[in-house]
């Protein structure tokens, strides 16, 4: 399973990413907003950060706008995918970016329908977005599931990426589900490396250690 990360600090992710566990990126809108900073600048330095796929979204709302949005952030560096949204025109632009050979992920996926349509558009990735739909009183984990079934019943190439995740829960469920990837926030990411278990069972060794007297070096 890919582990991606949903950013724009790229202090944050270049810490992250030194850890070797990071296989790409996303972003959207919000984000970039929140960074303050200019999206293609972003972008590109997000690119030489990370060698996997750095996802970013076009603003446009129509076809045209989507696919020349599109084609300007994919010129930024091979490992660009073009987030667009879950809609008839960006799924019509989803369709084109296919035939050009440009990566894309489908983003606002909430149910399983859609996320058919995106994978008969060609999409690279679709991003079904779990933690909202937990917080509208549906399992949003059990879309995972859906998805997994329906692309394997028809061995379509679309991976499928959890987003909106929450905890690491989320991130044990997706996997369990089948999900390819998922996309976490790095307050997610790093809590992801702890257990109280782990901790307490450290602090012993260590205190049991020290007892010894002795040095490895």
């Amino acid at each position: 399973m890919q582990l991606f990360l949903d950013t724009t600090d790229t202090a944050v992710l270049k810490d992250l990413a030194a850890t070797g566990l990071v296989d790409g990126v996303t972003t959207n809108p919000t984000l970039i907003a929140k960074s303050g900073r200019n999206m293609l600048e972003v972008i590109a330095e997000i690119c030489e950060i990370v060698e996997g796929p750095v996802s970013a979204e076009v603003a446009a709302m129509d076809t045209a706008g989507m696919l020349a949005e599109g084609q300007k952030l994919a010129a930024v560096a091979t490992n660009v995918v073009v987030k667009v949204p879950l809609t008839r025109a960006g799924l019509i632009a989803t369709r084109e970016f296919s035939a050009q050979g440009i990566q894309t992920n489908v983003t606002l996926c909430f149910s399983a329908a859609q996320a058919l349509l995106a994978a008969k558009a060609g999409a690279s990735y679709i991003s079904p977005f779990i933690g909202r739909l937990d917080d509208q009183g549906a399992v949003g984990m059990d879309l995972i599931t859906e998805i997994r079934a329906i692309y394997d019943n028809y061995d379509f190439d679309t991976e499928i990426l959890a987003a909106s995740i929450r905890t690491p829960k989320h991130v044990t469920e997706a996997a369990l589900a089948g999900a390819d990837c998922a996309t976490i926030p790095p307050a997610v990411f790093e809590a992801l490396f702890k257990h109280p278990l782990t901790e307490a069972g450290l602090q012993q060794f260590m205190a049991d250690w020290s007892k010894t007297g002795q040095s490895i070096l």
